[in-house]
This record gives structure tokens, C-alpha cells and sequence, in this order.
């Protein structure tokens, strides 16, 4: 009978994009290599300094990378989601890592091993071109982000990320209603304003009748309207 934590990691390899369309003897190779990890709310994965002998994917959950200042400040850099894989720069750089990573929920990853990833780089071209392509939209994102930090308002920025994948149904309908993942504070890092200026340009979007705020429930009466303010600050 074969292992059942084997095939558990098999299941939830096969059903991440990345390996999606893998053979499954390859599949089944990398899962006998990796390992599951389960994260409780708060846990660290790793912290800036440890060794990287591998990467990560979040089957669900939350996670976010964070930098921390000498004085305890902490700068949210990104925030991992269900599907998506983190730490595969510095593996293949061989460095240790330069962030932190925290569960922002309860959350479960496989870690990835670097010698099943380069055994698997070496014969499947199509695993190559989705790990090029996962390591692109990093860099990608990375480029955007500073371009938003130079370049843009917080109230750009916050307008740019509450329209982060908006579905093609609400700009049809021109509304949308949604429920932030993470919490105010989280956001506002991720953002690289304070807490304070994030709840700030809130409120004054409120008061312009842009967006209705309860809680982590927000509602935008108009898509097209809150776009345009994007546009034009």
C-alpha cells in the first residue's frame, strides 16, 4: 500500500499551477521529496538570515513577506496567496533569505526541495518555462511597486489595489462588493503608508461617496467613477 502522506502531497502538487499538466511519475517524484507543512496563525516560517534549501506553495491560507528594521519596524513586501509559490529567487541564488515569512491565517505549504526542482528543470521544458515565467511576474511586480512608491499617491495606490483582479462582472455592472483578506495595518505596509494615512484616505473616499466602508466589507457604488479618480488624483 503506498504511503498516504505521499499521496496527499501528490494530490496537492498536481492541483497547483505550476505543476499543472506534469506527468505524474515526475509528480510523484517531487512529492517523495517534499514536505507539508502546516502554519497556525502567527507561526514564522523562516526569518532573514536562515538557509534556503528550497521554496514554498501555499496550497491554502495566507502568508506574508516582511522586512524588519533595527527598530522593530516592519515593511509587508508581499502577501502570498492560495496557488502561489514564494523563494525561488534565493534558491537558485543561493543565499539566505532577506525577509521574514509569517501565516497571516492558517495556512498549509509544501516546501519544495532545490535538488527536485533542478532535476525536474533539467528534462521538462515546459516546468522550465512556468518557473522563467513565475520568477518574470516577481520581477514585474517588483518594478510596479516601485513605480507606485515614486511615483503615486496613497490614495493611488490604495484606489489600485482595492482593484487588484476585479472580475469583468463588476466592471460590467460598474459595482462591486468585496471583503478585505487582511487586515487594515497589513495593507497599509504593503502599501508603505501608516496605518493612519490608509484610514485617513478611506474615510475622505467615503465622504466623496466613492466607497462605503464596514469594516472589512467595502462597497464601491461605481467602478468607472473610483477609476477615474485613480486617473486623475
Amino acid at each position: 500500500m503506498r504511503d498516504h502522506k505521499l499521496i496527499s502531497l501528490e494530490s496537492h502538487l498536481a492541483h497547483l499551477p505550476l505543476f499543472a499538466g506534469m506527468a505524474a511519475c515526475d509528480i510523484e517524484h517531487i512529492a517523495s521529496c517534499s514536505k507539508l507543512i502546516h502554519a497556525q496563525k502567527g507561526d514564522v516560517l523562516f526569518r532573514a538570515g536562515d538557509a534556503c534549501t528550497g521554496f514554498h506553495l501555499l496550497v491554502f491560507g495566507q502568508v506574508k513577506l516582511a522586512f524588519t528594521s533595527s527598530q522593530g519596524n516592519e515593511k509587508i513586501v508581499e502577501i502570498i496567496q492560495q496557488g502561489q509559490s514564494f523563494g525561488e529567487a534565493i534558491m537558485f541564488l543561493d543565499r539566505t533569505y532577506i525577509v521574514f515569512a509569517q501565516a497571516l491565517q492558517d495556512s498549509m505549504l509544501i516546501h519544495v526541495p532545490k535538488e527536485a526542482i533542478l532535476n525536474e528543470l533539467e528534462h521538462d521544458y515546459g516546468f522550465t518555462k512556468k518557473m522563467l515565467a513565475g520568477l518574470a511576474k516577481r520581477t514585474h511586480d517588483l518594478m510596479t511597486d516601485v513605480e507606485a512608491y515614486s511615483l503615486q499617491s496613497a490614495k493611488q495606490r490604495i484606489i489600485g489595489y482595492l482593484m487588484t483582479d476585479v472580475p469583468q462582472a463588476a466592471i460590467d455592472t460598474d459595482k462591486l462588493e468585496f471583503e478585505l483578506t487582511v487586515g487594515k495595518g497589513v495593507i497599509a505596509s504593503r502599501l508603505n503608508i501608516t496605518q493612519e494615512h490608509f484610514s485617513r484616505v478611506l474615510h475622505d473616499l467615503s465622504d466623496s461617496g466613492l466607497l462605503e466602508v464596514h469594516g472589512k466589507k467595502i462597497r464601491i457604488p461605481s467602478v468607472s467613477k473610483l477609476l477615474k479618480t485613480q486617473d486623475n488624483p
